[in-house]
C-alpha cells in the first residue's frame, strides 16, 4: 500500500462545529426542510425509482437515481451533526433498503439490464458538441451510491454499508477490464460524466486500505487519457483551459477534479496536485461570478459549460451543482495544501451564490442563477436541489480545522462554535460572534479546558486591507488572504477581535468581441466589433444586486462626474449615478426576498467614455 501524503490541514469532525449567523440558518432550513422531506422511506419516488418491478422496465438512461445517493451523503451528515435520531433512522431504513436490493455481481442502479453499465451498447450518436444524444448515466448514479454507503460507515461504523459500495467498486474493474468496456464510453460529455468515478474510487480506497480501488482510479485517469477530446490530466497540465476540455461542462469537470485532488492525496503523485491546481487558477481567474460561481452557458447550446476565458455576460448561467462541486474542489485543495485561498474561495461562493440559490423554506433551490436574471425555483426531480443540499452540509466541518503542525485553523468567518482536539491541550472551544458578514468586527473567544500553549491561525479575507488582529494589548499582523498565526499561552475565555473593515467596492467588466481573420497576404486582421462595460458593487464577503430598476427595468446604463459613487447605508448599498436618482442594492442572495420570480440585477450598464 503507498503512503498517504500527511495534509496540510484535517477539518473538523461533522459534530464538531456549530453554524449560526446566516449559514447557519442555512444548514438548519436545508436539515428540517429537504432532507427531512424529499426522501422519507422506500415509497418516497427518489427510492422508488430502485423497486424491481420500475428497475426492469428503466430503459431510459436517467440521471435520476443520484438523488438517494447524494441524499445519504447530505442526510448522514446532517443527522450526525445535529444529533437528529430521526433523521439517521430513515437514512438507515433507506440504505438497508436499497442494499438488499443490489445483485450478486455488485450492481445497485435503477436501469434495466440491457441497458446497464456492464453491457456493451452501440456507438451514441455525436451531436455537433460532442454531447451525446443518448443519455447514460449509470456509472453517474453508482458513483453517489458509493459516496453515499460510504459516508454511512463512516457515522455508524456498520461495514454492510462500506462492503455494499466495495461491490460496486469491484463491478466497476471487472466492466472496465475484464469487460473490454472504456470508462469513457460510459457517460455524457465525452465521457466526464463517467470519469467522475475517480471521487468514489478514491474514496473506498480511503475506507478499505484496498490497492485495487487505487488501480480503478489510475485506469479511469488512463481510459480518459485515450478519449483525444477528453485527455483530462494532459490537457490540465499543458495549460488547457477548462472550457477546452471535453465539453466544457463545468459541474462534471469539476467533480473529477476532486477525485484527481484526493488520488493525490492517496498517492502523493504531484501531477496530479499539479493539473488540479491548473485548471483551479484558470477558474479562480476567468470563470467566477462576483459572487463565486462557476459561470457559462453564452452562445451555446448548454448553459452548463465553460464559456472560453475572456467571455463575460451578465446573463450568464450559474449551475448549483457547479457551485457545490467548486466548494468541493477547493475542500480538497485546503485540506491539501492548507492555504487561506481556497477557504476563501469556499466562503465567497457560500455567502453568495450557494445561499443566493436556496430558498428560505430549505426546500426548494435555484437550479440556475444570475448575476441579472429572474430568480426561478426549480422543478422536483431536478439535480441542483440534491447538490445545494450536499454543499450546504459541507461548510461546519470546513469552518474549522487543524494544520499539519497542529494549530488551530479558523477558516470560514461568521457567528459560529467549534470544540476542537489539540493532542497536547485536550478541548478547546472556540466561539465567533460577530455580525459578519454584514459588519466587521468579529470576537473570537477562545477557551482551552485548562491554560496551555498553542496556535490559533485566524483567516484574513484578501479584501481586508485594513483588518486589525489583537488577544489583549497584543495586535497581530493581518496580511490580506493569508492565515495570520497567534502562538501564546491561552487561558479559558481569552478573546481574538478581529476587526475587518467593509468599504463598498466598485467592480468592472466588459463585454466585448473581436473578429479575427486574414486579409490577402495571410495578413492578420482584429476588429472589436462589440464593446459594453458594466459597473457592479460588493461589500465585505457579499455581492450586491437591485431588483428591476425603476420598477420595471431589466437593465440600465449610469453615468458619473467622475469615478463611480457608492454608499453603504446600513447593509445597502446606494449607487449615486449622475442626473439620476439612486439605485439601492442589498446583498444578492437575498434581493427580491429570495422569492420565485424576483429580479436581482448585479452589473448596470456603464455609459460610454465612464470606463
Amino acid at each position: 500500500m503507498p503512503p498517504i501524503a500527511e495534509p496540510a490541514m484535517r477539518l473538523a469532525p461533522p459534530d464538531a462545529a456549530t453554524l449560526g449567523g446566516l449559514l447557519g440558518e442555512a444548514v438548519e432550513a436545508n436539515r428540517k426542510g429537504r432532507l427531512s422531506h424529499f426522501i422519507t422511506d422506500e415509497r418516497s419516488p427518489a427510492i422508488a425509482l430502485f423497486a424491481p418491478e420500475v428497475v426492469a422496465g428503466d430503459e431510459e438512461g436517467d440521471w435520476y437515481g443520484e438523488h438517494a445517493g447524494k441524499w445519504l451523503v447530505a442526510a448522514t451528515r446532517a443527522a450526525v451533526r445535529a444529533g437528529d435520531d430521526a433523521l439517521l433512522g430513515r437514512v438507515l431504513r433507506v440504505a438497508d433498503y436499497l442494499i438488499e436490493r443490489q445483485d450478486a455481481d455488485g450492481y445497485l442502479g435503477n436501469y434495466a439490464p440491457s441497458r446497464r453499465f456492464m453491457v456493451p451498447q452501440p456507438p451514441k450518436p455525436v451531436t455537433w458538441d460532442g454531447a451525446p444524444a443518448l443519455r447514460t448515466w449509470d456509472i453517474w448514479t453508482h458513483s453517489y451510491l458509493v459516496l453515499g454507503l460510504v459516508e454511512l460507515w463512516k457515522a455508524v461504523g456498520d461495514e454492510r454499508y462500506r462492503d455494499a459500495a466495495a461491490r460496486i467498486g469491484d463491478l466497476c474493474w471487472r466492466t472496465l477490464t475484464e469487460g473490454g468496456i472504456a470508462i469513457t464510453d460510459l457517460g455524457n460529455h465525452f465521457g466526464l460524466s463517467a470519469t467522475v468515478l475517480l471521487d468514489p474510487a478514491v474514496e473506498l480506497f480511503f475506507a478499505t486500505d484496498e490497492e485495487r480501488y487505487l488501480d480503478l482510479a489510475r485506469l479511469v485517469v488512463a481510459q480518459a487519457e485515450s478519449e483525444p477530446h477528453n485527455r483530462l490530466l494532459s490537457a490540465a497540465l499543458a495549460g488547457a483551459d477548462p472550457s477546452e476540455i471535453a465539453t466544457g461542462k463545468a459541474y462534471q469537470l469539476l467533480w473529477n477534479l476532486v477525485g484527481l485532488a484526493k488520488l493525490n492525496r492517496a498517492t502523493g503523485e504531484q501531477r496530479y496536485l499539479a493539473a488540479v491546481r491548473n485548471i483551479w487558477q484558470a477558474v479562480r481567474s476567468h470563470h467566477l461570478t462576483l459572487g463565486g460561481g462557476p459561470w457559462g452557458g453564452v452562445a451555446h447550446r448548454s448553459r452548463e459549460v465553460f464559456n472560453p476565458a475572456g467571455v463575460f455576460s451578465p446573463e450568464a448561467y450559474v449551475e448549483t451543482c457547479s457551485t457545490m462541486a467548486w466548494i468541493q474542489l477547493n475542500r480538497e485543495l485546503l485540506t491539501i495544501l492548507g492555504d487561506a485561498a481556497f477557504a476563501q474561495e469556499i466562503e465567497r461562493s457560500a455567502y453568495n451564490d450557494l445561499l443566493g440559490a436556496q430558498a428560505p423554506d430549505g426546500e426548494d433551490w435555484c437550479y440556475y442563477s444570475f448575476p441579472n436574471g429572474r430568480r426561478i425555483h426549480t422543478t422536483y426531480w431536478r439535480c441542483c436541489k440534491s447538490s445545494g443540499a450536499i454543499a450546504l452540509e459541507e461548510l461546519p466541518a470546513i469552518a474549522y480545522g487543524v494544520t499539519v503542525d497542529g494549530a488551530i485553523a479558523i477558516n470560514l468567518l461568521g457567528e459560529s462554535s467549534a470544540k476542537i482536539t489539540l493532542p497536547e491541550a485536550g478541548v478547546v472551544q472556540l466561539r465567533q460572534q460577530t455580525a459578519y458578514p454584514f459588519d466587521g468586527p468579529i470576537a473570537i473567544e477562545v477557551t482551552p479546558v485548562s491554560p496551555a500553549h498553542f496556535a490559533v491561525d485566524v483567516r484574513i479575507p484578501n479584501w481586508a486591507e485594513y483588518a486589525t488582529l489583537r488577544v489583549g494589548d497584543e495586535t497581530i499582523v493581518a496580511i490580506p488572504g493569508r492565515y495570520a498565526r497567534i502562538e501564546r499561552d491561552w487561558a479559558p475565555g481569552d478573546v481574538i477581535t478581529l476587526d475587518v473593515p467593509m468599504p463598498v467596492r466598485v467592480h468592472h467588466a466588459t463585454q466585448h468581441n473581436v473578429q479575427e481573420s486574414l486579409a490577402p497576404g495571410n495578413v492578420p486582421v482584429a476588429q472589436e466589433v462589440m464593446h459594453y462595460d458594466f459597473v457592479a458593487v460588493s461589500r465585505g464577503p457579499l455581492a450586491y444586486a437591485t431588483g428591476l430598476v425603476d420598477g420595471f427595468k431589466r437593465s440600465e446604463t449610469v453615468r458619473f462626474a467622475g469615478a463611480p459613487v457608492a454608499v453603504a447605508d446600513g447593509d445597502t448599498i446606494r449607487l449615486e449615478p449622475a442626473g439620476r436618482a439612486s439605485i439601492v442594492f442589498e446583498p444578492w442572495y437575498r434581493a427580491g426576498g429570495r422569492q420565485d420570480g424576483a429580479w436581482r440585477l448585479t452589473w448596470l450598464g456603464l455609459a460610454e467614455g465612464d470606463a
